[in-house]
């Protein structure tokens, strides 16, 4: 992959036609990073992501895929463009058994599928000692990390995931995010929504905030830890206008 992962440039997006959600974002995610979105409710950050997989119509702006125009993505063929999107609810078949869900995954491989199981089952070993048990049974950390090895299946160059910590307790929440750090330093591009700012931020390369569908301020996350800009603008107070 090329340096630049995924660039998207100034897009305009939105569920009804001339009332966009995002207005003129723009995020750029290099390979082998892990990139954290973050803004108060209502910011558009679930957006961007569905927008990107082709959820959401982009009425302006471009979406760039290792320098190469993605416009007009179907939802259902990202995988062949080695992208990987986990939803924040329904990014798993509850119903089904842990190795039913592996195995639907593994369906948009094009490579062994049962060498690549063996390789998921051995990075995730809880997995395999609940292949026979129902998706659902699962604990939340559990049916986290069922979904990203999910997302994992096809050999993606970039995951997109949407609020993997939310409503798990403290450790699991922290070490979904560690499994993603360990991730993009494998080499594989994360552009991650997250409420668990603090940690997230202590764990991401690059963090982008956004509010009310603009983006507001970007940059190192380490740097925006303790900044205070960030509290203002989740406490409603601050905000960076177009051209200002």
């Amino acid at each position: 992959m090329p340096e630049i992962a995924l660039e998207v440039s100034k897009i305009f997006a939105g569920y009804v036609p001339d009332l966009p959600i995002l207005r003129g974002v723009s995020v750029k995610v290099k390979s082998g990073s892990l990139n954290v979105v973050i803004g108060p409710n209502g910011a558009g950050k679930s957006t961007l992501i569905k927008a990107i997989v082709g959820l959401v119509p982009v009425s302006k702006g471009r979406i760039l895929l290792g320098g190469k125009e993605m416009g007009g993505i179907k939802p259902h063929l990202i995988a062949r463009h080695r992208i990987s999107y986990v939803p924040q609810i329904d990014n798993i078949f509850r119903t089904l058994t842990v190795r039913q869900n592996l195995e639907l995954a593994l369906r948009s491989s094009d490579r062994n599928t049962n060498e690549r199981l063996t390789e998921l089952l051995i990075k995730f070993p809880i997995l395999s000692e609940k292949m026979k048990e129902k998706a659902g049974a699962l604990s939340g950390g559990q049916r986290q990390f069922l979904a990203v090895a999910m997302a994992l299946a096809t050999y993606p160059d970039i995951i997109l995931m949407d609020e993997p910590s939310a409503g798990l307790a403290p450790k699991a929440a922290q070490e979904i995010l560690e499994l993603l750090r360990e991730l993009s330093n494998s080499g594989v591009a994360i552009l991650l929504i997250e409420q668990n700012v603090n940690q997230a931020l202590r764990l991401a390369d690059h963090c982008y905030i956004l509010a009310e569908g603009r983006n507001q301020v970007d940059g190192e996350a380490s740097k925006l830890l303790n900044d205070p800009i960030v509290g203002e603008i989740y406490l409603g107070g601050k905000r960076l206008r177009a051209g200002g």
